[in-house]
């Protein structure tokens, strides 16, 4: 039974099929291309070397030496720059060593007013309630008022953020000034 295959015949691989059109097709570009620009494949690894593969149009030609000129720059160059870099450094640590004096210069500062700001106004309790039991001792009828008024702040500033006295003030400097009996039982 045949069913038409004719294994006898010689298997034509279709690759070389392409690649040899492909050749003739492009046959006539080698002449075109300069010698000097000949490509030369470079083998290439990739990350996992299980795969190679081929960089084509590569020069030939071994790449240009650096002149000396450029070579004595970059020499110069890194040498200022870790010239420049160990002077940072220096610098860096004088200005944490100068900032560290300061904030400890500051801080006793700091502690100095606190301590004399707290004398001050134990100073000035203790005056104020001496004079206060003073004056409670000396209580006359008639005086009430002026006692109020020694112990209130008259001063007509005001600021946006307090709210507005100038009613009480007018009401306790009448009282001062006429003052009412207060009937005792």
């Amino acid at each position: 039974m045949d069913f038409g295959d004719n294994f006898d015949q010689p298997e034509v691989d279709p690759a070389a099929e392409f690649l040899a059109r492909e050749q003739s097709a492009l046959a006539g570009l080698e002449d075109e291309l300069p010698p000097t620009a000949a490509a030369q494949p470079e083998k290439v690894k990739t990350e996992d070397d299980s795969n190679d593969f081929e960089i084509s149009y590569r020069s030939a030609k071994p790449p240009m030496e650096e002149p000396e000129k450029i070579k004595k720059w970059r020499e110069d160059q890194k040498k200022r720059l870790e010239e420049k870099d160990r002077d940072e450094e220096k610098k860096k640590e004088e200005l944490k060593v100068q900032a560290k004096k300061e904030l400890e210069d500051w801080y006793k500062q700091h502690e100095e007013s606190i301590t004399k700001t707290k004398s001050s106004n134990r100073e000035s309790a203790k005056n104020a309630e001496k004079n206060f039991v003073a004056e409670s001792t000396e209580i006359e009828p008639g005086t009430e008022w002026e006692r109020i008024a020694k112990l209130c702040d008259f001063n007509p500033k005001a600021s946006k953020t307090s709210r507005d006295v100038s009613r009480m003030r007018s009401i306790i400097l009448q009282l001062k000034q006429n003052p009412v009996a207060i009937k005792r039982a």
